[in-house]
């Protein structure tokens, strides 16, 4: 599995979005995570450990709480790959547009 497919995977999951999403927002720790999700804080734990995993977030320790944050290395691994498709489709209506231009 390609390092793109693995952060896709990851995101696959609607609470790990959820947690994704608000990391976006700012860093936080587990603790904050969990009292504002429906999901326990062991739960937050093993959906951010698969975050990491995936290279979508990084776990920094400040004095006894655990924050983190969104990794935008992994960010970008998505981008990139959706780009390529982006790219291709702008390449194919050009082609299309050119083609009823000359019509």
């Amino acid at each position: 599995m390609t390092n793109a497919a693995r952060c896709f995977t990851a995101l696959g999951d609607p609470t790990r979005r959820e947690i994704f999403e608000r990391l976006a927002r700012r860093p936080m720790s587990v603790g904050k995570l969990a009292s504002r999700l429906t999901v326990t804080r062991p739960a937050v734990s093993q959906h951010l450990k698969v975050l990491r995993g995936a290279g979508l977030v990084t776990e920094r320790q400040e004095g006894t709480r655990h924050v983190y944050r969104v990794d935008p290395r992994g960010v970008k691994l998505m981008q990139a790959y959706l780009d390529r498709f982006w790219n291709q489709a702008l390449a194919a209506f050009a082609v299309a547009a050119n083609k009823e231009a000359d019509t």
